[in-house]
């Protein structure tokens, strides 16, 4: 029953995504002749060259993409961006909105703002909207170059394509539409609230605990560690702290590591998803809590 209605809950909001990337195209893309980057980008780009629907030429487009995801995503993901790239040729094809706006400025940043936030959701909720996500899979299981690299050179063949064919402004235009949905992006999958994970080595670890809870209410995860070598000689058994912070925090906790220890050895690194834990949550109503 329960998984039942999980999925009824990730299609509804499946549905959500695909109403707000269509209204990002419909609403200001497409009526201004901008592209977005990824498999959207060709198909927009081939209706504009050839005066088709974009609603024939995206599901066509993507097929290939399709084909590869056959073989490297889960059949689940493959049948929801299946029915999610339908749904969104469908909509595309019988909204009727009129151009909200023809300053070429907030089309970029609106239309890239709505698409990146359909795609978002609809990853988050294991469907996929533009199919450079599929071909950048393929390639990182076979050659193993990042994602983010194969669909960056995706992306750069064709605002260069653009510019050759229709204009550089076109082009111009529809990168910054690209950057804010890559943006957009990645705000709907990770949130707003940016996390930094810290690893401390100190001479003083139970001061730095200390500190911690009493003046910044976070917790902490302690490590033994066996051997090390550094500045001050190598040491046999060291203590090492492992903590999570809001990236609102970091300075206040730089400056508190400084005050305990100087000298001390810290390693930061970002954070993609953090679940449970004494974290505080600075977008939430009980944002002042411990």
């Amino acid at each position: 029953m329960s998984l039942n209605r999980s999925l009824i809950f990730e299609l509804l909001q499946i549905a959500l995504a695909v109403c707000l990337a269509s209204i990002g195209l419909k609403a200001f893309l497409l009526p201004n002749g901008f592209l977005d980057g990824g498999v959207t980008g060709i198909a927009i780009l081939i209706a504009e060259l050839f005066h088709v629907e974009l609603s024939y030429t995206l599901p066509i487009i993507t097929i290939p993409f399709f084909v590869i995801g056959w073989f490297t995503v889960a059949r689940k993901i493959l049948i929801k961006s299946i029915f999610s790239v339908l749904v969104l040729a469908v909509m595309i094809h019988f909204e009727n909105f009129q151009s909200i706006t023809d300053d070429k400025l907030i089309i970029s940043i609106f239309g890239g703002l709505f698409l990146g936030a359909g795609i978002g959701l609809a990853i988050k909720n294991g469907s996929v909207l533009d199919g450079s996500e599929i071909f950048g899979i393929y390639i990182n299981e076979k050659w193993g170059l990042s994602i983010g690299r194969v669909i960056l050179v995706f992306n750069i063949v064709l605002f260069g394509i653009t510019a050759f064919l229709l204009s550089v402004e076109v082009a111009l235009y529809s990168i910054l539409t690209y950057i804010v949905t890559a943006k957009a992006i990645d705000y709907t999958i990770e949130g707003f609230e940016d996390h930094v994970g810290l690893m401390i080595v100190t001479e003083h670890p139970a001061d730095l605990r200390q500190a911690f809870t009493e003046k910044l209410g976070i917790g902490m995860t302690v490590y033994k560690g066996t051997k090390g070598v550094g500045s001050r000689g190598e040491k046999d058994d060291v203590e090492i702290i492992h903590s999570v912070i809001n990236r609102i925090d970091i300075r206040r906790v730089q400056r508190l590591i400084d005050h305990v220890d100087p000298d001390a050895f810290v390693i930061e690194f970002d954070v993609n998803n953090v679940r449970g834990g004494i974290l505080r949550k600075y977008l939430s109503r009980d944002r002042s809590k411990k």
